[in-house]
Order: C-alpha cells, then sequence, then structure tokens
C-alpha cells in the first residue's frame, strides 16, 4: 500500500473548478423529506442489511465484530485494509485540518469512504439514495437502481460541464451499507464506476473495512471522527504531492461532495 497524500478541502484555482464541474455531486441537503422521489428508489429495508448473495463474505465489520487491527491501519472511525499497490489519499478540510474523507486509490478506479452517525433502530442508506438519485436526475444525469455484491446501490451518469462547454457525464457508483448506529457510503469512480472485475478488488476493500462508531451521542448523518495515521516510514502524509488534488468530502451527510480528484472517465456530449 502506498504513501497517504493529503489534499487540503477549499482549493479554488482554475483547474479544482474544472475538476469539480467535471464530477459535479448533488447537494443532499436542499433534498427535503417530501420532496417528490421515483417511487421505485427506497427499496425494502431487508436487502440494505447485507450482501444481496447471502453466502457473500461479510463486511464490512463493526468494531465489535473484530479483535483487533489484524493489518488494518488506524484512521479512527475507519480501520482500513490494504491491498498491493493501493494509495490512500486523506482529505483535509482546510481550516480545521480535519480528515473528513479517505480515498483509496488503485490503478484507474478509487474508491472514497465515508462513516456516518445512524439512528440505532433503523438504517438510513434507503433514504439517502432516493435523495442522490432525486438531485442528479434533476440536474439532467441518470441514476439507476441496482444490486450489487454489497445489496441496493446506485449506478450514476454525473452531469457537469466541460471547460469548453460541453455537456459531461462522469460515472459513479453509490454503494451504502447501515451498520449498527453506523451508515458506511462508498463512492466509485473512475474505471471501477462501469467495471466490474476492476471494482471487484475495490469491493473487498471496503467489505475489509471496520466502522468504530464510538458510544458518544451524535446526530444521525454526522461525521464519524477520523484522524491521520500514527508517523512512520510507510505511512507518512506527503501534503507536497496533494497538489492539484482538491478534497470535496463534507463535514456531514447533508453536504454530500464524494470525489476527490482522482481516476476520471467522462463521456462528452
Amino acid at each position: 500500500m502506498g504513501i497517504f497524500r493529503r489534499a487540503s478541502k477549499g482549493n479554488n484555482d482554475q483547474q479544482d473548478q474544472q475538476d469539480q464541474q467535471a464530477t459535479a455531486e448533488p447537494d443532499v441537503a436542499s433534498a427535503s423529506a417530501d420532496h417528490d422521489q421515483p417511487a421505485d428508489l427506497s427499496g425494502s429495508v431487508a436487502p440494505d442489511l447485507g450482501p444481496a448473495d447471502p453466502g457473500a463474505m461479510k463486511g464490512p465489520l463493526d468494531r465489535a465484530e473484530v479483535d483487533g487491527l489484524d493489518g488494518r491501519l488506524d484512521l479512527g472511525a475507519l480501520w482500513i485494509a490494504g491491498v498491493d499497490g493501493m494509495e490512500l489519499r486523506l482529505e483535509l478540510e482546510q481550516e480545521s485540518q480535519n480528515v473528513v474523507g479517505v480515498t483509496a486509490v488503485l490503478g484507474e478506479s478509487a474508491v472514497q469512504l465515508q462513516a456516518f452517525a445512524a439512528p440505532r433502530t433503523e438504517g438510513i442508506w434507503s433514504d439517502i439514495r432516493a435523495e442522490i438519485a432525486a438531485s442528479i436526475t434533476s440536474q439532467g444525469g441518470t441514476a439507476d437502481l441496482t444490486t450489487g455484491p454489497l445489496g441496493l446501490e446506485l449506478q450514476a451518469r454525473m452531469p457537469g460541464q466541460a471547460p469548453d462547454g460541453r455537456t459531461v457525464f462522469s460515472p459513479a457508483r453509490f454503494v451504502g451499507i447501515d451498520g449498527p448506529r453506523w451508515f458506511l457510503r462508498a463512492v466509485l469512480s473512475g474505471r471501477a464506476a462501469i467495471d466490474e472485475e476492476a471494482a471487484a478488488v475495490l469491493l473487498e476493500v471496503v467489505r475489509a473495512t471496520v466502522v468504530v462508531r464510538g458510544d458518544e451521542a451524535m446526530a444521525p448523518r454526522e461525521l464519524l471522527t477520523l484522524k491521520l495515521p500514527e508517523q512512520g516510514a510507510d505511512a507518512a502524509p506527503d501534503q507536497d504531492s496533494a497538489e492539484g488534488e482538491p478534497a470535496m468530502a463534507p463535514s456531514t451527510m447533508d453536504d454530500f461532495h464524494p470525489f476527490e480528484r482522482g481516476p476520471e472517465i467522462t463521456e462528452i456530449h
């Protein structure tokens, strides 16, 4: 697993603006509870509680299900397992310098992981995916409900604008897992958004992830606290290497900006 890169949220140069346009993300904060939503997007609760295939490997895991790190990297709310050739990029909020997301990059593919607080008695993925889909389609993109290895997910084409003014569409897969008092969101981009073989390795990283919810009271959809890894030869953040890689991760689920600049595939129309 490669070294860490730190990307500061809030860069405002021209290239960052172009990247944000090319991977435009819906503003879930604007989606209210009574928003008109496609009838088939909420689905049933049961498929969200585990993999679509009952025989598939279990995961992601709750802290109570593991004895320790077992080789994973401790990032606070998330313990991440690495694979050969994978690079992790930690996303920092510029003003607070808090870690607000982690993106695993492998070749031409990437997956961003963020964990949020959830109610004790019910999951939130059903509502979240309906809000995402409604917002994407309202902007001219597409969001199709499908069943993947980790349950119901959205296959999306994110609308944006190229520097020359043409419309571009960036593919993305939104995967959500409801856990005990937490919700884990994984957003696959690059080759993994359209290629099952490329996605398989990153989905195994998602499966192997451990979520550490903690016992403190938190509002639903509040971002669980992440931290920089312990400094070491193989885990030292490389701030200089993050130039041109803006972080757009939110401090709450309602802000929903999932993409840090990384592998991208766009369709131009």
